[in-house]
């Protein structure tokens, strides 16, 4: 490590920090109906649109209407994303012909980008149109974002609520979290973007000469991509307009915008904590959880830096000791930009899967055995180091909820979290929420790994080949998106397999943390006795980390052990 790469690890997280408060705060206020003087011009927006599809403010919804609206609002967006492909070979904005989109694939893609996953088994620039692009895949961006920002929200609302037992409205607050908090973040940051070289056309591809070979024609992909990329990274969604993602020097072309798009995958998540801590009425709880979250990518971002820079150690083991040297002066830069480096590969790879984001700037499939465990473990945590917007705080909170669980039956007093009581009803949704994921990584791994569809995927036998699918279902069974590129994952088998995985993991998540908010808003608040456990201290954000890392070591470390463990022991 060169005092360089800590003092760019220091700005990113100085920075991250900084915006993040007083965002969080902005928030608060948003979700709290006391819009901020300098956005209250989007009230007659927002009023009318309610009154156009005649949604109320004072229609306080109970868990399973919340519940209920959510899913047919969130069905509804997967079949428009669906048609749209299938049907963009005869729909305008088209200007490179392409054509509909294969129903698997097309299946796939709608399930990944209603779920916040968008995975992506295919090339943006030579699949996708324009329409496609912007109507079904940006559009769902903003939407998959705002649900679980909605979500969270509601959960909050049943802490703080006084046997009131609803939640709020699901319609209002999707549309405040789009209205006052995604649209003008990503307008400011998709002009930022198309300052520094970002594209944003309507034009078709554009074919050049090559410099050295006159005669030789490339086509450059161009398109709609500022916008897409501005909201997939402040919505956690990942993905990317080019193929290549964030790797592309069309998407993210300079130091600049891979700072920024860096900090805007955390941004919001990191910000939430403190929106938390205000709407509850005590800041230090929201502090708490992020002090654990931050705790936790620190540490786990020093093994990956350390895993990387320590390179390959094959190449002692082949007698290459003196082109050792040379190769490796820098560490492990293969499938890495040189204009990026290691820490800067390395702080994307553990933020995009830390967030349940999925961009990259980096191929992950390239890194050291240990350096690819980092990303692939941070997604199977349950995406609650940050988390998506909303869904990674949520499932921080349920951990929480574990955590004072288990410490309130070692002092043999009722759990308690915030002033309300955590009963048998809440342990069990929780125990559904958190090993609901788990499930589908192993099941469809398990399910991969032995039947012939799934086999046939697999370029690189072996514990990487395991490494590869693991990482696969990992991905989509926590909502990620990211993937090791090695897996042949645009396939019928696949595309059904992955596809069921987000989907089930997305919402039989969504359905209990709501059932608990219900709980919750339901129970009377009861006041700190002798026995109740602080969650304000730093005790607590120890508990809280501790127990999201046993969960997640007692679930993956046997797969683990298959594969990128296995992989670093034969090197």
């Amino acid at each position: 490590m060169t005092t360089n790469a800590y003092l760019q690890l220091g700005l990113y997280f100085a920075v991250l920090f900084a915006l993040s408060w007083p965002l969080g705060v902005y928030m608060a206020r948003v979700y709290q109906g006391n819009i901020p003087l300098f956005m209250r011009w989007l009230r007659p927006l927002e009023s009318g649109l309610c009154k156009l599809s005649g949604v109320s403010e004072d229609d306080r919804m109970s868990w399973k209407r919340y519940a209920l609206a959510l899913l047919l609002f969130n069905l509804l967006g997967l079949l428009v994303v669906y048609t749209l492909q299938r049907l963009q070979g005869i729909l305008p904005l088209n200007p490179d012909g392409l054509v509909g989109v294969a129903p698997d694939s097309a299946f796939n893609t709608a399930i990944s980008f209603a779920s916040n996953t968008n995975w992506q088994g295919y090339g943006g620039e030579t699949t996708m149109s324009y329409l496609t692009q912007m109507l079904g895949l940006t559009v769902q961006n903003f939407l998959s974002a705002a649900t679980g920002m909605a979500v969270l929200i509601a959960l909050v609302r049943g802490f703080v609520s006084k046997e009131a037992g609803d939640l709020g409205n699901f319609w209002v607050d999707m549309l405040r979290s789009v209205l006052y908090i995604l649209l003008p973040l990503s307008l400011v940051l998709a002009i930022v973007l198309v300052s520094q070289g970002v594209v944003q056309s309507v034009s078709a591809h554009h074919t050049v000469a090559l410099v050295e070979q006159a005669d030789v024609q490339q086509s450059i992909a161009v398109g709609p991509a500022a916008s897409q990329i501005a909201i997939k990274q402040l919505g956690t969604n990942g993905g990317g307009f080019f193929n290549v993602n964030s790797a592309h020097p069309l998407e993210n072309p300079t130091p600049l915008t891979n700072f920024l798009e860096m900090l805007a995958i955390l941004l919001i998540p990191s910000a939430l904590c403190v929106t938390f801590g205000v709407l509850v009425g005590d800041r230090r709880q929201g502090v708490v959880i992020l002090s654990s979250m931050t705790i936790l990518l620190v540490v786990l971002l020093a093994g990956c830096v350390w895993a990387e820079q320590s390179g390959n150690p094959l190449f002692e083991r082949l007698g290459l000791d003196t082109q050792a040297s040379e190769l490796q002066a820098g560490g492990n830069m293969e499938g890495k930009e040189t204009r990026f480096g290691i820490v800067n590969s390395a702080l994307w790879a553990t933020a995009t899967t830390a967030a349940s984001n999925g961009s990259v700037n980096s191929m992950h499939d390239s890194y050291t055995p240990l350096g690819g465990l980092v990303p692939m473990w941070l997604m199977q945590l349950g995406e609650v180091v940050f988390g998506g917007v909303g869904s990674g705080l949520y499932g921080m909170l349920v951990f929480a909820l574990v955590a004072v669980f288990v410490a309130g039956l070692m002092i043999g007093r009722t759990p308690e979290y915030l002033g309300k009581k955590i009963e048998a009803f809440e342990m069990k949704m929780a125990a559904v929420a958190i090993l609901t994921p788990p499930l589908m990584v192993l099941l469809g791994t398990a399910l991969a790994v032995t039947l012939e569809a799934g086999r046939a995927g697999i370029a690189n036998p072996g514990a990487h080949g395991f490494s590869e699918v693991l990482y696969a279902f990992s991905s989509a069974g926590n909502n990620n998106g990211s993937a090791f590129a090695g897996l042949s994952a645009n396939t019928p088998f696949y595309n059904t397999l992955l596809g069921f995985a987000m989907l089930f993991a997305r919402y039989w998540v969504i359905i209990p943390v709501l059932a608990i908010a219900g709980s919750l808003a339901a129970k009377k608040t009861i006041q700190p006795g002798a026995g109740t456990l602080p969650t304000h201290t730093l005790l607590f954000v120890l508990l809280l980390a501790g127990t999201v890392i046993v969960v997640g070591a007692l679930t993956f470390l046997p797969a683990l052990a298959l594969g990128p463990v296995v992989e670093h022991l034969q090197m």
